[in-house]
C-alpha cells in the first residue's frame, strides 16, 4: 500500500473544517483520479496528504513522493537549467543517467532553447512542463498531480500519459486531480469524487456507474448525477 488515509476532519483552522470522513488506500502501479466540482475538497485533501494543512485529526501514511502543483513554484534567480541541477543534487541518483534523462526531457519539451532562462518568464505551459520534468526525473513511488493538463499542448499532453504509463509499470501509483472527465475516464484504473468536503463515492467507472445508477453512463454523466444528488440531500 502506497498511501493509506483516514481523515475525519481537516482545515484551515479547527473551527472550521473543510474536509469529514474521507478514507481511502492507493495501491503501488494504480493510476487514481480524484474527480469533484469546484469547492468540493480536492485542493484540501491534497494539501492534507502533503501535511501542508493546518488542522487535520486522522491519520495519513504515504511512501517517498513527487510533487506537480497547479500552479508551478520555482526557485528566484535560478534557471531552468540551474533547477535541474540543483534537482540532482539532492537525489541519490546516478549523475550521468539523471543528465542524459534532463537531457532528453529538454529536448522532448521543447525547452532546450530556453533552459538558461529563468522560469518565471515562461509561458504557463511552459512552466506546466518544467514542472512535469522536475516531477518524473525523481523516479518517486508516489506521484500527487494536480490539474497536470492545463496550459499544455495535445503533442505534450500525450508524452505525459506516456510517462505516467512507464512509471505505472515501474511500480508507481499516481494520485491525479483534474476536471478533464473524458481523458481521466479513458487512462484512470479508479476514482475517488468528492462533494462539498466528503468522500461520496469511489471505484472503478463500472463502479461510479453503479453507484450514480447510469449503467453505460460517461465519468462525466455520473459525476453530475452524484454530485447534484449529494447537494440535494445536504
Amino acid at each position: 500500500m502506497i498511501v493509506s488515509t483516514q481523515i475525519q476532519e481537516a482545515g484551515y483552522t479547527k473551527s472550521s473544517p473543510i474536509l469529514k470522513d474521507i478514507q481511502f488506500s492507493l495501491q503501488a502501479g494504480e493510476l487514481v483520479g480524484l474527480i469533484g466540482p469546484n469547492g468540493s475538497g480536492k485542493s484540501s485533501t491534497i494539501k492534507a496528504l502533503l501535511g501542508v494543512l493546518e488542522h487535520v485529526e486522522g491519520t495519513i501514511e504515504l511512501e517517498d513522493y513527487a510533487y506537480i502543483p497547479e500552479r508551478p513554484i520555482f526557485y528566484d534567480g535560478l534557471t531552468l537549467r540551474e533547477h535541474l541541477h540543483f534537482l540532482g543534487t539532492t537525489l541519490e541518483v546516478d549523475e550521468e543517467k539523471f543528465n542524459d534523462d534532463a537531457e532528453m526531457l529538454l529536448k522532448e519539451f521543447d525547452l532546450e532553447k530556453v533552459a538558461h532562462h529563468y522560469p518565471e518568464s515562461y509561458s504557463k505551459g511552459m512552466q506546466q512542463k518544467a514542472m512535469i520534468m522536475f516531477a518524473f526525473l525523481q523516479k518517486r513511488s508516489l506521484y500527487i498531480i494536480d490539474e497536470p493538463f492545463m496550459g499544455l499542448d495535445p503533442k505534450i499532453i500525450r508524452k505525459l500519459l506516456t510517462m505516467i504509463e512507464e512509471e505505472k509499470k515501474r511500480g508507481a501509483t499516481i494520485l491525479m486531480s483534474t476536471h478533464v472527465l473524458d481523458t481521466a475516464e479513458k487512462i484512470c484504473d479508479r476514482f475517488l469524487l468528492l462533494s462539498n468536503g466528503r468522500l461520496i463515492a469511489e471505484g472503478t467507472i463500472d463502479d461510479i456507474r453503479q453507484k450514480s445508477r447510469l449503467p453505460d453512463g460517461s465519468l462525466f454523466d455520473c459525476f453530475d448525477v452524484l454530485t447534484e444528488r449529494d447537494n440535494d440531500a445536504g
